[in-house]
């Protein structure tokens, strides 16, 4: 495990960049934050941090593009993935883009700074509660849904469903 713990954040929400920037500084970390796409990747390669935390959804683009970017200029960077909109096709894109862990939100310090410091190797404790039948349903639609490009007909297209119907699925929350 590197000594050198600076730490990238970037997040468009102010308030839970700020206040997970505090929290980190708290515990050790050398903390920059940025609040877009173009303000990430450039401090990312100014300054490549040890370790960040990088929103999926940002004003200016995707957050996957912040971490091809570290992973770019520092190959042992430890970059977590945390978004409100999580499903496992975002999830895989995160760590085929060189994430290390993907947290939802909301997501406290202490969690962060488990998964940012988790030795590579450690795998996550197997759930109490797996997911229901209707969720791993969800979740398939969600990735074919992110495979084609988020375009309704051609997904409708591919599950063999009537367009209004995967419209209807998608309009509504995930179930739990």
């Amino acid at each position: 495990m590197t000594t050198d713990l600076s730490l990238l954040i970037v997040d468009d929400d102010e308030p839970l960049r700020m206040r997970l920037a505090r929290a980190m500084e708290k515990r050790g970390y050398a903390v920059q934050a940025a609040d877009s796409v173009a303000a990430g990747i450039q401090m990312a390669r100014s300054r490549p941090p040890a370790y960040a935390v990088v929103d999926l959804k940002l004003g200016d683009g995707n957050g996957l593009d912040v971490v091809s970017a570290i992973r770019a200029v520092r190959q042992d960077a430890r970059v977590v993935m945390l978004t409100g909109y999580g499903n496992i096709a975002t999830a895989v894109a995160a760590v085929k883009a060189g994430a290390v862990d993907y947290l939802p939100k909301p997501a406290d310090a202490d969690d962060v700074d488990r998964a940012l410091r988790a030795a590579n190797a450690a795998h996550p404790a197997p759930p109490d509660e797996p997911m229901s039948a209707e969720r791993v349903r969800w979740e398939h639609i969600q990735r074919v849904f992110e495979l084609c490009d988020r375009n309704v007909s051609e997904t409708a297209r591919r599950l063999k469903m009537h367009r209004r119907t995967l419209q209807r699925i998608l309009a509504k929350r995930a179930p739990r």
